[in-house]
């Protein structure tokens, strides 16, 4: 997450357990920030607070402000 690995406790989370994870590992990131899931294509997907993921070694996300226009 932001170019810091995270260790996630389950296979499965939602976007809003992906960020408080990421909080409590030291990520600087806040709640309310928008969280992007990079596609293998490079792509990036926004993932919803409440949208449950199946999660394995080597995903990448990305939080952003939400007021980020870039």
């Amino acid at each position: 997450m932001n170019e810091q690995y995270v260790v996630m406790p389950d296979k499965h989370a939602t976007g809003a357990e992906i960020k408080q994870a990421a909080i409590s590992a030291g990520v600087p990131i806040q709640p309310d920030f928008v969280l992007s899931e990079v596609r293998p294509n490079g792509e990036q997907k926004i993932v919803p607070d409440e949208k449950k993921l199946s999660l394995k070694d080597g995903d990448e996300f990305w939080a952003i402000p939400g007021d980020d226009n870039s």
